[in-house]
């Protein structure tokens, strides 16, 4: 069954044309799921893949294009012809297993395939395509293998934490996060990096790289098994604790969930999965588009058909089980622009033309499938938060669902780790445009919600540089020492790293987003494994040593960034409006105001100032809650914080009353006063 666009593109002209269109879509798949499948809930509840019940495993798999299938492993010896199973007329294929003497038909932890008969004769074995664990053992080959996993039930004792009204993102990958040359395991993330995450005032992890995928230097991207949680990591079970503990933290947990393409692997993959994609068959391509429209050229991997009513089971079905299984809290959606484009967003410039948003060059089917996802799991889980992945600002993206909307939480700020990296890379402090600063980081669809972060995976993967490498460089490995004189370089870097994280976080969007080991200013990129490098770990870790070692300066950007997030934990802030108030480019001044915080910035590299008015809503004393020029966090100790500044009658600045205040160069500090 394929799903159509209820208009014609001929008649779709305007903006508009094209919002009804996708409503209609959406309202149009959502009544054939509720008179074919008996509604949403019904249509994500699993029904392929093992299931295991009281007295019988059944087995189910859609493979269409197979005229035959049997269920082989370790249980039956391997034998291609002993279990055969039944095809209905919607070609998915099952059997069932009775248990024998209390015991399962196939034992825990034992090898399975499905063996497939094609049109043509040809046999061909696959990994049932819902597995839910897939091994890997390199020195035998770089194939996984599925595994039925069918151990005692992990019983979870912690509630799932409310959801956050603002979230502080730390952006984790498990393998990467230990100081040692291996991949780190579920357990070592669990007992050591929990903690720290704690410590420093997250609400939100964002966990990379968990869905299986057999290329470890893919990041993730690469992803071959669905259901299947990495077990490079560890175990299912090690991977749920490491969720419940961090529930009993008060944390909220989000699955980097990659929809919008799939690994092109066969032997472990979907693609070619029922022989559909071979060149001698002219049949559909089950779970992908045929042809060019079916590969993403740069990526190298194979796109899904959003159309496809199967296609919508297996996804959407997907998304319940990590949620069910395991206990996310929602997700982080990879690639959105890619999926929202027949483009993929490749060599495409988005002006904020609407003409850039809506017209043929929209993937209509994927939109609609995100849509449906959102729906569904606002619907039966409406704890859960989604982000969106989207560079190129497509309107709607986070309005709900029954406006139109695409129904995301959030989306991401893409916008502002560019503009850091650029301003680093090409200007000198004395040219940074403080106006053009102030509207990149507020620049932003209006009541839409966004996750602002100065800089994520992307800029410390090798072949970039994270924000602390271009500010302090080589000098990192040789003058963080505090038995070192304190270099020009360093104290510069330093400086700004808190600086450009405090306004970032307090001026970006309604959350924010930190990458393992950022915080500290991590002295080294990201490099996994692989043959270019000699499949090295040197670079695929992350040096928490590093911050524990009191001699060192990366322990002051650690305590900074742990200040700033317990601030916005006692006010709030990422939740309140803001109010510019100031962007005075020959000072280099940016003031802000949120609530009852008012936000001072002096990005000058030499210039401080003694008596600087600044506008202020507040009429009551003013008291410094935070300061990036504090010693406690690296810095020069040039504020007084026991003074009390008492505004006076204004107006100034467009505000009622105004402040007087000492403000030093390369220095950010943040007043509370009471309303």
């Amino acid at each position: 069954m394929t799903l159509t666009s209820p208009l014609s593109k001929e008649t779709l002209t305007t903006g508009t044309d094209w919002l009804i269109s996708r409503i209609s879509q959406f309202q149009k798949t959502i009544k054939m799921i509720q008179e074919t499948e008996k509604g949403i809930d019904e249509f994500t509840k699993p029904t392929l893949g093992f299931l295991i019940k009281d007295k019988e495993i059944v087995y189910r798999e859609w493979a269409p294009n197979a005229k035959q299938a049997f269920l082989i492993g370790d249980f039956n010896n391997w034998d291609r012809n002993q279990h055969e199973m039944t095809r209905n007329e919607f070609g998915v294929f099952e059997i069932r297993l009775p248990h024998v003497n209390n015991s399962t038909a196939i034992p825990h932890n034992t090898k399975v395939k499905i063996s497939l008969v094609l049109p043509n004769g040809e046999r061909v074995e696959r990994i049932p395509a819902w597995i839910k664990r897939a091994v890997q053992d390199l020195s035998k080959s770089p194939v996984y293998d599925g595994v039925f996993w069918n151990p005692p039930k992990y019983k979870f004792q912690h509630p799932v934490p409310p959801k956050p009204k603002t979230l502080k993102i730390y952006e984790s990958h498990v393998g990467i996060a230990s100081p040692e040359y291996k991949v780190a395991d579920y357990d070592n993330f669990t007992d050591n990096v929990l903690p720290r995450i704690r410590d420093l005032g997250y609400n939100t992890i964002q966990l990379m790289a968990i869905m299986e995928h057999p290329y470890y230097a893919s990041f993730g991207y690469q992803v071959t098994n669905f259901f299947a949680p990495t077990s490079r990591c560890g175990t299912p079970e090690q991977l749920m604790r490491l969720i419940d503990v961090a529930h009993s933290y008060g944390i909220t947990v989000l699955l980097d969930v990659v929809h919008s393409h799939a690994c092109k692997n066969v032997l472990d993959g979907l693609n070619q999965f029922d022989g559909t994609g071979k060149l001698y068959l002219t049949v559909d391509h089950q779970y992908f588009h045929e042809g060019g429209r079916g590969y993403h050229n740069l990526w190298d991997s194979r796109l899904f058909n959003y159309s496809h009513h199967e296609v919508l089971r297996f996804l959407l079905c997907n998304l319940r089980y990590w949620i069910e299984e395991y206990k996310f809290d929602g997700f982080r959606f990879d690639g959105v622009t890619s999926m929202l484009y027949h483009h993929h967003g490749l060599g495409t410039a988005f002006g904020g033309g609407y003409n850039d948003y809506f017209g043929e060059q929209v993937d209509l089917d994927a939109v609609n499938y995100l849509m449906v996802a959102n729906y569904m799991l606002k619907t039966l889980f409406p704890h859960v938060t989604t982000i969106a992945e989207d560079v190129s600002g497509m309107p709607t993206l986070c309005r709900p669902v029954e406006e139109g909307g695409i129904g995301f939480d959030y989306r991401l700020n893409m916008a502002v780790p560019d503009m850091w990296i650029k301003l680093l890379k090409e200007k000198s402090d004395d040219d940074w445009d403080m106006g053009s600063i102030v509207h990149t980081l507020t620049n932003r669809r209006w009541n839409e919600s966004t996750i602002a972060y100065a800089e994520s995976h992307d800029q410390a993967l090798v072949g970039d540089k994270t924000l602390a490498f271009w500010l302090m460089d080589q000098e990192m490995y040789f003058n963080m020492s505090e038995l070192s004189p304190l270099t020009p370089v360093i104290d510069r870097g330093i400086a700004l790293h808190k600086m450009i994280r405090l306004i970032t976080c307090a001026l970006g969007g309604k959350g924010y987003l930190n990458f393992i080991g950022n915080e500290f200013g991590h002295p080294e990129w990201l490099d996994f494994p692989r043959e270019g490098n000699g499949n090295s770990f040197h670079h695929a870790r992350r040096q928490f040593n590093l911050i524990d070692d009191h001699l060192l300066r990366y322990k002051y950007l650690y305590e900074f960034d742990k200040a700033m997030l317990h601030l916005e934990s006692e006010t709030n802030f990422l939740s309140k409006t803001e109010y510019t108030s100031l962007k005075h480019e020959g000072d280099k001044i940016i003031v802000f105001e949120k609530d009852d915080l008012l936000f001072v910035f002096n990005f000058h590299p030499t210039k401080s100032f003694t008596d600087y008015r600044v506008g202020t809503s507040g009429k009551t004393e003013h008291v410094v809650v935070l300061d990036t020029d504090s010693k406690y966090f690296g810095g020069h100790g040039r504020i007084d914080h026991t003074v009390k500044h008492f505004p006076f009658k204004g107006p100034y600045c467009n505000r009622e009353y105004c402040v007087s205040l000492y403000i030093p160069c390369r220095t950010a500090f943040v007043l509370q006063f009471k309303s």
